[in-house]
């Protein structure tokens, strides 16, 4: 007679059974590089295009207002505040 395996699996979920079995069958994941050793995605980042953007970005915000006329300023500003109160409900 043959000898039985030593090793049970769970046979109260079906879903558990599955995920061992096929974690026996599937082969093992390769190794990933950790994340010290990987190069920082800021060096690869062109420097000219980061400058040009940061220079809209300082001046983005002052010229939509300059642009606005105060009514809707004020109009913007109540909405974003209602936005603001109703996340912290």
């Amino acid at each position: 007679m043959p000898k039985r395996s030593s090793k049970k699996r769970p046979r109260d979920d079906p879903n558990v059974l599955a995920a061992e079995i096929v974690a026996e069958e599937a082969p093992p994941e390769p190794e990933r590089p950790i994340a010290d050793e990987a190069e920082p995605t800021e060096e690869r980042k062109n420097p000219h295009a980061q400058a040009l953007g940061r220079l809209g970005g300082k001046k983005g915000g002052k010229a939509r207002a300059a642009k606005l006329s105060a009514k809707r300023r004020q109009e913007i500003a109540r909405i974003a505040a209602r936005a603001r109160w109703k996340k912290s409900d």
